[in-house]
């Protein structure tokens, strides 16, 4: 048997485990796929659990645990936090602290106590990693470059909230760090705050308000809020923030900085939230490309590999590819601290002599990121029989065509094959697809599918082959974490009102593939591959062989509040809660007509969380 470490990441937001087999990512996955909890923070024991499954392996056969950050360094954070603040942090600090000295600065040791609980064998004992340790390894050590700069920017760890590394072969060396309560991270969720959304998951809805404002806020934000050096390190002033002091993030100066208290949740969207997100996101993408910069100037590498919580900023990301500053971009598609389960692991494998032996074959380890569970076809017939559904099953070689027949003729289609995805996007095996060409289909899709803002734009999955002819982008995004342009050949002369404002930039239309191209002419790429995705890779040449565009819409097979479905029950469920048109379960084909009828005891979308 490989020698079998894992990773496991808990007890904040978005608990995981990952299992790395001789250096190499075997399963992985978010507990919250698992309980349905969307950023579920508790011990990840079934994600534990279906990795060793995975493997065919108990925890007898595991040789090492890893766990993502420093419990104890961590405590003395808090604790000289709240020492330094005192006494307006001591409500707070009266709070918190029985926790921390009941179990949250030994965090390692209720890991272990949690894992032989499982009943799954007993568990080697398990080591801390450094928070930022854990990032930078998730992003180098499965890249498939041999040395590169490697960039973790986050809102904070154990201390650290910004870290530089180098990284060549099997060594990853520290070379520059930014420390708490001076966070990118944290200055940007205090804006999500403010603007009525939720920290931690409403992040992506800022960065995707901010094109519908301008950043008119952007000088005052560098005079008061955050002091950025030539060479991207930063000073926030902490004066005007909440965060050191308790549970929220910002407060009455804030207020007076900003032209009013913040947005609630649900409230109407204004001019303000569209100009603040605008503003703050003009700040980070200008500390990131700094930052950028002198990573190139301090190793001189000409590959740049990118974590933490930032890096799902792929408006920022599509910056850095933008400037030329490296050769090619590396983003880890789980850049949040789930991908802290996989980088401990991988730490710990190659300090155990693991290899990188994926290098050779020029593409990353991460298995296209479908490292989640899989079902056979037995298993969702059975499914299917047991809920009583009606559908078809395809000759393989029909699936892709007959799926991109019905993309064509308008329906909304619900797309589950292969193994689940790590992180947080769909990569087109729990995904739903739609037709990128026709203009009303960002609104339906929001509105009658996701049941979401209707702002919230959509990301298109294009053929790799096909990449340039679509998008202003030189190099793979496999994992759908940069932002392009849309190639000047796809541009077409908006027929609408050029003085549209806010949201009704929406109903202007910009290209040829409309739905998935942003108010500022940009979309968030996914290249699609036979390598990363073989069953995704048949229907984009299939849809294009049919209309002759390679291009669909991508969007995470869930509803607001939810996470993405994991199996074929949780599919279907979905698939008969909203307006999806047809549902595809490996070579299974269902179309919303033929099902039987569907009820449920209570309005469901009453208790989607409001974030």
């Amino acid at each position: 048997m490989p020698d079998l470490v894992l990773g496991i990441s808990a007890f904040y937001h978005d608990s995981a485990a990952a299992l790395i087999a001789d250096g190499f990512p075997l399963a992985a996955a978010q507990e919250e796929r698992f309980t349905r909890v969307r950023h579920d923070s508790s011990f990840p024991g079934n994600a534990v659990r279906y990795c060793l499954e995975e493997a065919g392996a108990t925890l007898a056969d595991v040789s090492a645990v890893a766990y993502y950050e420093d419990p104890e360094l961590k405590y003395q954070r808090v604790r000289s936090t709240y020492r330094a603040t005192a006494p307006r942090g001591l409500t707070s600090y009266r709070r918190t602290l029985p926790e921390w000295r009941s179990w949250k600065r030994s965090a390692t040791l209720r890991v272990r106590t949690e894992l032989d609980a499982l009943g799954l064998g007993r568990s080697p004992k398990v080591t801390a990693r450094r928070h930022h340790e854990s990032h930078a390894a998730s992003a180098f050590f499965p890249s498939s470059y041999e040395n590169a700069a490697v960039l973790c920017v986050d809102s904070v760890g154990e201390w650290a909230t910004t870290t530089l590394w180098h990284g060549t072969g099997t060594t990853l060396r520290p070379v520059a760090e930014i420390r708490f309560p001076h966070s990118l991270g944290l200055l940007y969720s205090a804006f999500t705050y403010f603007c009525g959304f939720k920290v931690d998951s409403g992040e992506y809805k800022l960065m995707g308000l901010a094109p519908y404002g301008t950043p008119r806020y952007a000088d005052r934000i560098r005079k008061h809020l955050i002091d950025v050096k030539e060479d991207g390190s930063f000073h926030l002033d902490t004066r005007y923030f909440e965060f050191l002091y308790g549970q929220v993030m910002t407060g009455k100066a804030f207020e007076e900085l900003f032209d009013g208290p913040r947005r609630m949740s649900e409230a109407d969207l204004t001019e303000r939230e569209f100009d603040l997100a605008a503003s703050v996101q003009a700040v980070t993408e200008e500390v990131v490309l700094r930052l950028a910069r002198t990573a190139r100037r301090l190793t001189g590498e000409k590959h740049l590999c990118l974590a933490g919580g930032v890096a799902l900023n792929c408006v920022a990301n599509g910056k850095i590819v933008q400037e030329g500053l490296f050769d090619e971009v590396w983003i880890q598609p789980a850049a949040g601290d789930a991908g802290g389960a996989l980088g401990a692991a991988t730490a710990v494998a190659i300090e155990r002599g693991a290899g990188r032996d994926h290098l050779p074959g020029g593409h990353d380890a991460m298995s296209g990121s479908l490292l989640g569970p899989g079902y056979t076809g037995e298993e969702i017939s059975d499914t299917l029989d047991r809920l009583g559904a009606s559908y078809t099953k395809l000759d393989s070689t029909r699936v892709a065509p007959t799926v991109a027949g019905h993309l064509a003729d308008g329906a909304v289609v619900g797309w589950f094959q292969g193994r689940m995805e790590f992180g947080p996007r769909a990569l087109g095996s729990r995904s739903i697809i739609g037709d990128p060409r026709d203009p009303k289909m960002q609104s339906t899709m929001n509105l009658k599918i996701k049941f979401r803002e209707s702002f919230r734009p959509f990301a298109p999955s294009v053929l790799r082959e096909d990449l340039k002819d679509y998008f202003a982008l030189d190099q793979d995004s496999p994992y759908m974490l940069v932002v392009a342009p849309v190639a000047e050949t796809q541009r077409v002369e908006p027929e609408q009102s050029a003085d549209a404002t806010g949201l009704d930039l929406l109903k202007v239309t910009r290209s040829t593939i409309p739905a998935v191209t942003h108010v500022d002419g940009s979309a968030r790429v996914q290249t699609v591959s036979p390598h990363s995705n073989a069953p995704y890779h048949r229907l984009l040449t299939a849809f294009k062989e049919r209309t002759g565009c390679p291009v669909l819409i991508n969007t995470s097979f869930n509803v607001r509040g939810e996470p993405i479905v994991n199996t074929p029950e949780e599919a279907y469920t979905c698939f008969m809660r909203t307006g999806m048109d047809v549902l595809v379960l490996g070579d299974h084909l269902l179309l919303k007509q033929d099902q039987p009828a569907w009820s449920e005891e209570t309005d469901w979308r009453e208790a989607i969380p409001l974030d």
